[in-house]
């Protein structure tokens, strides 16, 4: 294919996204299944045709009619673009030259322009030069083709950075929003896709009002990603997302406390059924955090007793949601054997709740009514426990690995428990630890691991 060919073909392109805004998918397709994909779509196809575009209206003639006329190139129909596999290449190469002339030209001025406004002088020659409107343009139109072909382009990304950054208009901030969901639709693990988009997030923070709407699109937009990445599809979409629920995670501190709440009661459901998926426990610690965080915001204050009473409200819901959320990892960690992610999310839902709910660590004056009971309330934990520990150390069949991990996790889980609690609590888990035991499942099932138990043993001799 020529260099025309080429360049004819990216004119094309763009002709399709400009004339299509609302395209929200694109997919790279083998020649050999246009045919197939327009027949399930309704259309007819005109085999002696090579580029052809599938719309609502019928085929629109090519562009280019003198190259092989047995394949279709585009395909768009119900805002869903296809791009035949078969011209990535010359239509990348066209793509990128492009975006580096424009991004050259539309420096060039720039830098014409800065030495003009410090001068003060009157170029005549830049009055022939071509307007900053039309140099924009033609950047933001040739980085969006070169960005659909190469989503991890970061110069491309970054020139649109450098033009919106000057701009005021929200509206073209929510169309950047659109454009990288459109690449994430093909390239879901795109982590320039996904910092671009956090980007825009920052520029629109400032800039409009309804940031609890943008949250929950956001939120939406993962969900459907990552559901997607679950399934058995393309070899791009595949399980454990981390650039998704990243992406979700630094969300967070953006969220009032109402969609906090939310966001835990749904990303529950999404945890039960992928318990082996880390990265939504991880954000379900962040969720929590970020309710800790307004604890501690809330304590801070000083104020009259109605405020006090506030406050410890605030706590005993805290605490409430951490003894369930606590209870409910213990359901997962019953049911499913030998998975660590379960291990590793109740570590930090222990060390928050004795940290913050069952000590006086803090000693705010509104806990006071919270203090009568947290003897009660650590014995109650440690007894639950420890009984967790022994049931999961049990290993009823040698020949299955799972029970083998379970024991392990479990034994290093209480472990690592004793090493985090303050000398008064770590003396009084000893005495009711059952250390012959514990030394026994770690000799047979994980030596490796053995420097644990003799971290341990140091700390009881020394106690």
């Amino acid at each position: 294919m020529t260099e025309g060919n080429s360049l004819e073909l990216l004119n094309q392109l763009e002709d399709i996204l400009d004339s299509d805004p609302l395209i929200d998918e694109v997919g790279f397709i083998h020649p050999s299944q246009f045919v197939t994909l327009n027949r399930e779509a309704g259309g007819s196809l005109a085999s002696s045709v090579r580029t052809t575009l599938q719309s609502e209206d019928g085929l629109l003639r090519p562009r280019v009619p003198e190259v092989n006329s047995s394949e279709t190139v585009f395909w768009c129909r119900d805002h869903k673009l296809g791009i035949s596999t078969q011209v990535l290449l010359p239509l990348y190469n066209a793509a990128k030259h492009a975006f580096m002339a424009s991004l050259e030209s539309y420096k060039s001025h720039s830098s014409v322009s800065a030495k003009k406004d410090e001068s003060g002088g009157n170029d005549m020659s830049s009055c022939f030069s071509p307007s900053l409107y039309f140099l924009e343009s033609k950047l933001m139109k040739h980085s969006r083709a070169l960005l659909l072909l190469s989503c991890d382009f970061v110069t491309a990304w970054n020139s649109r950075k450098l033009v919106l950054s000057k701009k005021n208009n929200v509206q073209i901030f929510f169309g950047e929003l659109f454009l990288s969901a459109l690449v994430l639709s093909y390239a879901p693990k795109s982590e320039s896709s996904w910092s671009h988009r956090r980007w825009v997030i920052k520029m629109l923070a400032g800039k409009c009002s309804n940031l609890r709407e943008i949250m929950e699109k956001e939120t939406e937009l993962v969900t459907r990603i990552v559901e997607e990445s679950s399934g058995t599809g393309f070899s791009e979409k595949q399980k454990m997302n981390y650039r998704a629920w990243n992406h979700c995670c630094w969300l967070v501190s953006y969220m009032s406390e109402g969609q906090v709440l939310e966001e835990l009661n749904k990303s529950r459901d999404w945890a039960r059924l992928h318990i082996t998926d880390n990265s939504c426990f991880h954000y379900r610690t962040r969720l929590m955090l970020k309710m800790l965080e307004e604890s501690r915001d809330k304590e801070s204050l000083t104020g009259s007793p109605g405020h006090r009473l506030i406050v410890q409200t605030f706590v005993e819901c805290g605490s409430i949601l951490w003894i369930e959320e606590l209870d409910w990892n213990e359901l997962l960690i019953k049911r499913h054997i030998g998975r660590e992610a379960l291990w590793l999310h109740r570590r930090f839902l222990s060390l928050c709740w004795m940290k913050y709910f069952a000590t006086d660590i803090h000693d705010v004056s509104c806990r006071c009514y919270h203090k009568d009971s947290t003897s009660h309330e650590i014995s109650v934990f440690m007894h639950n426990e420890l009984g967790l520990v022994r049931s999961c150390s049990t290993i009823p069949d040698n020949d299955f690995e799972d029970f083998q991990a379970h024991a392990t996790f479990s034994s290093t889980y209480i472990l690592w428990l004793i090493k985090h609690l303050s000398e008064s609590l770590e003396i009084e888990l000893q005495e009711k630890l059952p250390l012959g035991e514990l030394k026994t499942v770690m000799n047979d099932i994980c030596p490796e691991k053995l420097f644990l138990w003799h971290s341990l043993q140091g700390t009881c001799e020394s106690t």
